[in-house]
This record gives structure tokens, C-alpha cells and sequence, in this order.
């Protein structure tokens, strides 16, 4: 009898799809495996978990293997090159649809069919369905190319299309049936396929630059508007862009994650692999050995990307899709493939192909983007020391490690407890392992030169990660000296963290409330261990970019009332969908704006696309009964949009059937400088205001934060952007809560200016929490109105930082 096996990105859908195609016969009389995610929950292939499916499911007749999408048609042909030739002869990969494919393949191998047979009826199993809707058409050969598909879009990001929103192109691309490609028109570059991610990262996508796209296939249209739509969001980078830092010497050393360390000397750098006298063992095998490796390599990184989350969260976890993404680069296989079939050994080829796509970088004219051939050369060398006989690096020392760079694996896997310190020879503070390294909490200076290498192992070295300092073999005084750092910075951090968990109230005993903002579940969990009070933040429409089709209510009141139990029903400010403009729905179409920060957007955007908002706050009531729940509008302006919102929301009340929900609040964002003007006209129908102080200062300076030219514009230290703040202070008097969830929120040195003009809530990243309740309980809220005063008053943000610094 024919076996069976199921290919599919998603574990629960292969075996959904199995349980529905068993219904149809008798339990047992068909074999059929499994070989779909990566685990449990995680999307993805694995050609050597294919292969052996391939192999469990053998049977003298031969096995038909169905797939459904992309990536898994390629891991599928690749698993099959892992096989024996006896047994890979005996393997059909059917084209045939996933779900009525497996049905009918299942119906057909149980009745004792070839695998010619079932692989032939699985894949006329539309054939029902499509004669049902409508009649065959024949094809129309003339008008082949005609349905070719293009459009021309503007890239917004800060630092251009770099390794993470390029790697949510491709993934973006392989879900559609078409074949589609890119060009810089900017720079009038040549078009390259977009599945390649090595191909679109090299087009030296600059911000501002414009973007052709193009697109022939079943799906053109589809793909062309979504990767449209993808980079109208900003290819969904929900972090705030920031300033470009300054161009260091890289022979200056430099600071790059605060805090002291004292420790011996060790390293990490595993010995340059040779591969020059590497020999090859036959074409096959040595296929086989960059297989096993990709696969090895896939899983580590999805162990440590899990780990990054966990640590660090999860806008510094994402590089490592990007990486993953790398491992599939069809560019690159092909490379390494051909080298391959020219007889060179395994080890050479991907040593060969790899350089040559990180050069490639290394030409590109924005330091950001040739800053990431970094990444490049570090998945290289992730696979090159997974391939058989090469020695792997190792990153399980204890004291301060020693390198030239590190990668963001090797980052990811140091260990706080151990690891007192990183000092490299190269890097950057703006890297992806230095940003790992200070989320993690260890001490780290980069740049400090090739001498630093010729440390020898043991010796004892201080430093200090916020100046930049290092003493290498230093004297008793000088180690006294950093002892005595190390001290009062770890008696602070005790302070603080001690009593993280502890309301924040100020010398003279006001009460501020210290939230989070989140995105996910994972920032939940995180922010609840910071010590956050509350969430003072949910950016729902993350739950819904990048979706072809919103999530229904049940699936929103799951997402929303996990957050709450990661704070155990603690109040949940859920604010509804902030998109549109800047950032669109995949799954609404939005025509193009010429000024998408001043477009249809926030609670404008939710009431042009009311269907949507029902439900979102038909799931926010849902919730609003089991925990408090404060609902927040985006972005309004007046009193007309407030009104149509609480509309809309007695609405969802009426229709939840049960009243209204004791204990909910309801708000709005202040983000529009005419707002916080009318404060006082709108407090009637709120109880609170949150002012984003991200969009109020953009829009009160006139500068946009991710524009470099204008980028220190842009500063929350404003003096009018304070006046603004001190006008919402005003308006609402004592009738209305003002909360900050802005950057403005995190900085503590802000916290006396805050609360001296009568906010009494902070909101903002877990990571600032501890600080940011530090810095409140050292406040005296009469001297911060005396402040206030005065820094209103000020000529400039930077006269107000002295002010403060006095």
C-alpha cells in the first residue's frame, strides 16, 4: 500500500487536515507521517524531518509526499536528495492542494491505487470545486504578458530595507503564487528576485529611496499589494526610528553596554577554519553534509531566538528570523550547489558562497546596511562549523570574554551570571550582539583594537561599559577603584530592583502609577517581572499588521485576557487599532497618501472601516467583565470623534448583552497638538488622557523623528511640547487621570518635569520601569511645579536639560 506524508508549516493544520482525510476510511488501512513546524507552535520545514517521514511511511508500493506552500516544496525536494537512491525512486512529490488533495490521496491509497494513481487523483481534487463555481476557461496565451504587474513604492524606514525588513519582504513574497522581483529605481540598480534575500538586502535600499516592484503569476496582483502595503507600515518595525549615531574610529574605544567588570580574561574565538585542503567525498555527500547543517543550524537558531524573547524581548529576538530566512536564500544554495557539482568539498563551497554575498554588502554605500554583512558572515559561520570535522565556538567561559566581534548567537547564549564583561577588538554599539549583550545586563566595550587579542588568557581585566574605560592587568589601586564603581552601581541597582515590584510614590506622597507599553504577550510576561503596576498600553494592531483577514472576537478576547493574567487581572489599557496612514491593514485597501502622518489614521482610520471597530470593541467589552479594562481611541482630534467612538462602543455594550462592564474606563490618546488645547472641551467624555509624546512632539516641531536632517528637532524637552503637556495637565484638572506613554515616559531625568506638571502616569518599555520608579521616588512634586515653571519658560530643550542638571 502507498504511504503518505504530510508537508505543511503548520503542525496543527498537517494534523487537522489528517483527521478530516481519515474520516473517509477505515482507522489503520493507510499509512501516513507527519513532517510539518518546526515544533509545536513554530511555522517552518525541515528536509530532514521530511526524510525520515519519507522513510516511516515506506511501503513496496512507494510514498506520495503532499506540501502546501513555498518553502515546503523546496524542503520536500530537498529531503529527497537525503534519501537512497532505492528509496527515492519509489517517492511521487504530488502538486495537489493540501486539504482535498490529502482526501482524495487517502480515499485512493486505502482502495489499493499506485502511487501514479493517487498521486494523479490528489491532484485533480479541485477539479469538483472549480467546475462548481465556474465554467474552464481556456487560456488566453495573448494577454500572458500583459498580466504582469508593477508598482512603485517609497521606502520610510530610518535605515532603509537592512536585514529585518528585507527578511519580511521574502517571507512576505513566498506566501504568494507569482513570481516577483525588485529594483532600486532610485538608483536605476538591476531587478533581482525578491525570494532572495541576499538579493533584495543588496540593493542599497536607502531611506527615502523608491522601490519598482513587479509580478507575474497567479497571484501578481495579490503580491505586488501586499508587499505595497507592507512597506506603507514600514515593513512592520514597530520600534521608534532613532537618530543616527555618530561614525566612530574603530580603533577608539567604545561604550556599548553600561556597567562594571572585573574578571580573568577568556575567549571565545574558536581557531579560522581552513578548508583549503578540504576534500570532496562525491557531490551527494557532500549535499547531504550542507543539508544536515542547515537543519542543525535552523533549530539552534529558533532555541536561541526563544531565549533572546525570553531575555531581551522581542523586537531583539527578530534578527534571528532574518538569519533563519538566510538558511532558505535560494541565491545562495544555488551558489553553493554549483560549487558543489565542480567538485569542490562542502565546507569550501559555502565558505565561498558566503563571502561572496557578504562582500557584496561590504560594497553598499550606507554604513547601517554594510554594517550587516556582519549578520552575513555570522550565519556563515554558524553552518560552516555545523558541517562535519569543523570545530564549533564555544561560549560557556566565565569571566570577561575576549574576541575580535561576536556574533548574535554567541550574545544570545552568554550567561549573565558568568560572563562579567565583553570587550571587543571590533564591533559597534549599534549592533545586533551589542544590543543583545546590554539586554542581557553585561558590561561591554567595543573597538578597542586588534591588541586587545594578545591579552593572554587568565589575565585580569576591568571595565566600565558606560565610559568606555578598560585596565587591563590593572594595579591595586586602580582595582580598588573599579571595586568601588562596581559597589555603588550594584547598591543602586539593588535599591532600585528591590523594590521594582513597590508602588512609586514621591518624597512628599504622590502616588504615580509606573505601566508598560506591549505588544505581545511575551512584553507582558517581561514587563510584569520589571515591576510594572499596570499595563498602561496594549497596541492592538499588532495583532492585526501583517494579517490577510482580522481576528475574529474570540481571538482577540484570548490575546487580550492572556496579557491580563500575565499581570494576574491587574487594569489592561487596551487601545483600539492604530493603523492606517503610515501604517495600513494588509486586508483594507488604502489608497495612497501624500502625507500618510497626516492621512486617515488612528481613530479616523477605525471610523472609515466601522466593521472593524464593532468587533474590536465587542472583544474589549467581552473582557471588560472578566478584568478592568480601560478602552483608548487613538489619535483624536475633537469632540465630534470621541463622540462617534463612545457610539460605537455603548454599541458593543448593547450587543455583549450584559451591561456595562463595571470598572471600565475609557480614553484617549493625545497625539495632535490642537488636542491638548481643547483638553478641557473633551473631558467630559473621558476619564483620562495618554499623551503620546512620540507623535505630539513630531507634530508640534514640524520634524520627523525618522528624518536625520531634522531628527534633534524632534525632542520631548521642547519647551512647547511641555506647554502642550501642561495644557492637557489643565484642562483636565482633577476630572480626568494624564498619563504619558511616550519615550518621554522612560526617561527619568523627565520624571521631575512630569510630575511637577500634574501627570500621574508613566507607561512605557519594561526595560525602564525599575529606573523610571527610582527616579519618582526621589521627585518632590512642589519642586518639580517650581521647575516646570521655569522650564516652560526656557529658550530651548537643551536649557531645560540644565535646568535640570543643576
Amino acid at each position: 500500500m502507498v504511504g503518505i506524508v504530510v508537508v505543511s508549516h503548520s503542525r496543527s493544520l498537517a494534523r487537522a487536515a489528517v483527521a478530516l482525510a481519515m474520516e473517509m476510511v477505515e482507522a489503520g488501512s493507510v499509512r501516513i507521517e507527519i513532517a510539518s513546524g518546526l515544533d509545536e507552535s513554530t511555522f517552518g520545514t525541515d528536509a530532514i524531518a521530511i526524510s525520515d517521514a519519507i522513510a516511516a511511511a515506506a511501503d513496496a508500493d512507494g510514498v506520495v509526499v503532499l506540501m502546501d506552500l513555498g518553502s515546503a516544496v523546496l524542503s520536500a525536494e530537498t529531503a529527497l536528495e537525503l534519501l537512497d537512491d532505492s528509496l527515492r525512486d519509489t517517492v511521487v512529490l504530488c502538486a495537489a492542494p493540501l486539504v482535498e488533495g490529502l482526501v482524495v490521496a487517502t480515499v485512493v491509497a486505502a482502495a489499493g491505487g499506485s502511487r501514479a494513481e493517487v498521486a494523479a487523483e490528489a491532484t485533480q481534487a479541485l477539479a469538483g470545486k472549480q467546475s462548481h463555481f465556474e465554467p474552464p476557461v481556456a487560456p488566453n496565451t495573448a494577454l500572458r504578458d500583459a498580466d504582469e504587474f508593477a508598482r512603485v513604492f517609497t521606502v520610510s524606514n530610518a535605515h532603509g530595507l537592512h536585514a529585518r525588513p528585507a527578511a519580511r519582504v521574502v517571507a512576505a513574497v513566498r506566501e504568494f503564487d507569482a513570481r516577483v522581483e525588485l529594483r532600486n529605481r532610485t538608483a536605476q540598480s538591476p531587478w533581482v528576485s525578491a525570494s532572495s534575500l541576499t538579493r533584495v538586502a543588496t540593493l542599497d535600499v536607502l531611506h527615502g529611496h523608491e522601490v519598482e516592484i513587479r509580478a507575474s503569476g497567479p497571484q501578481a496582483r495579490e503580491a505586488v499589494d501586499g508587499i505595497v502595503a507592507l512597506a506603507a507600515r514600514s515593513f512592520d518595525e514597530t520600534e521608534a526610528p532613532t537618530a543616527p549615531l555618530p561614525v566612530f574610529d574603530s580603533a577608539m574605544p567604545l561604550p556599548a553596554s553600561p556597567g562594571i567588570g572585573i574578571g580573568a580574561a577568556w575567549s571565545a574565538q574558536a581557531a579560522p577554519v581552513d578548508v583549503t585542503n578540504a576534500q570532496s567525498s562525491g557531490s551527494d555527500i557532500e549535499w547531504r553534509n550542507i543539508v544536515e547543517a542547515l537543519s542543525t543550524v535552523r533549530r539552534d537558531l529558533q532555541r536561541i531566538r526563544a531565549r533572546t524573547v525570553r531575555f531581551a524581548g522581542e523586537a531583539e529576538a527578530a534578527i534571528f528570523d532574518a538569519h533563519r530566512l538566510l538558511l532558505d536564500d535560494s541565491d545562495l544554495l544555488d551558489d553553493v550547489r554549483a560549487r558543489i557539482s565542480r567538485g569542490q568539498a562542502a565546507a569550501q563551497s559555502w565558505l565561498a558562497a558566503i563571502t561572496r554575498v557578504a562582500r557584496e554588502f561590504d560594497a553598499l554605500h550606507d554604513p547601517y546596511l554594510r554594517e550587516r554583512a556582519a549578520d552575513i558572515r555570522a550565519v556563515g559561520d554558524y553552518v560552516l562549523r555545523a558541517l562535519p570535522g569543523i570545530a564549533a565556538a564555544a561560549t560557556e567561559g566565565a569571566g570577561v570574554l575576549i574576541g575580535a566581534d561576536i556574533t548574535p548567537a554567541e550574545a544570545a547564549l552568554l550567561d549573565p551570571k558568568r560572563v562579567k564583561g565583553v570587550v571587543l577588538a571590533h564591533g559597534s554599539p549599534t549592533s545586533h550582539s551589542a544590543i543583545i549583550v546590554r539586554s542581557l545586563g553585561i558590561p561591554a566595550v567595543v573597538g578597542l583594537g586588534p591588541a586587545i587579542l594578545e591579552v593572554p588568557h587568565g589575565t585580569r581585566i576591568a571595565l566600565d561599559g558606560a565610559t568606555g574605560e578598560v585596565a587591563i592587568d590593572p594595579s591595586e589601586e586602580v582595582l580598588a577603584h573599579f571595586r568601588a564603581l562596581a559597589a555603588d552601581l550594584g547598591r543602586q541597582e539593588r535599591a532600585v530592583a528591590d523594590r521594582a515590584t513597590a508602588s512609586a510614590t514621591t518624597r512628599d506622597g504622590v502616588a504615580i502609577t509606573v505601566a508598560a507599553n506591549v505588544g505581545s504577550l511575551a512584553d507582558a510576561k517581561l514587563a510584569a517581572r520589571s515591576g510594572a503596576d499596570l499595563v498602561g498600553l496594549v497596541r492592538t494592531e499588532l495583532l492585526f499588521l501583517g494579517h490577510r483577514s482580522p481576528p475574529s472576537v474570540d481571538e482577540q478576547v484570548t490575546e487580550y485576557l492572556a496579557i491580563a493574567d500575565a499581570f494576574d487581572g491587574r487594569r489592561v489599557t487596551l487601545r483600539t487599532l492604530d493603523a492606517g496612514g503610515d501604517k495600513p491593514l494588509g486586508f483594507i485597501p488604502s489608497p495612497p497618501d501624500a502625507n500618510p502622518f497626516l492621512g486617515v489614521r488612528g481613530i479616523r482610520y477605525a471610523l472609515a472601516h466601522p466593521e472593524f471597530l464593532r468587533d474590536q470593541l465587542l472583544a474589549m467589552v467581552r473582557v471588560a467583565h472578566e478584568v478592568p479594562v480601560s478602552v483608548m481611541f487613538p489619535m483624536v482630534t475633537n469632540v465630534a470623534e470621541i463622540r462617534s467612538a463612545r457610539t460605537f462602543l455603548d454599541e458593543a455594550i448593547e450587543r455583549d448583552g450584559r451591561g456595562a462592564p463595571l470598572g471600565m474606563k475609557v480614553g484617549i490618546m493625545v497625539e495632535v497638538p490642537t488636542t491638548a488645547l481643547k483638553a478641557r472641551a473633551l473631558t467630559p467624555y473621558v476619564n483620562f488622557f495618554s499623551i503620546g509624546t512620540n507623535d505630539l512632539t513630531q507634530y508640534a516641531t514640524a520634524a520627523e523623528r525618522g528624518n536625520p536632517a531634522v531628527a534633534s528637532i524632534a525632542d520631548g524637552f521642547d519647551p512647547g511640547v511641555l506647554r502642550l503637556i501642561d495644557a492637557v495637565c489643565r484642562g483636565a484638572g482633577e476630572r480626568a487621570l494624564v498619563a504619558v506613554c511616550g519615550e518621554l515616559a522612560a526617561d527619568p531625568v523627565a520624571a521631575v518635569l512630569l510630575c511637577g506638571l500634574g501627570v500621574r502616569q508613566l507607561s512605557m518599555a519594561p526595560r525602564s520601569i525599575a529606573s523610571v520608579k527610582g527616579a519618582v521616588r526621589s521627585v518632590d512634586t512642589e519642586r518639580g511645579a517650581v521647575l516646570a515653571a521655569a522650564a516652560l519658560d526656557a529658550e530651548d530643550a537643551v536649557a531645560v536639560r540644565a535646568l535640570l542638571s543643576e
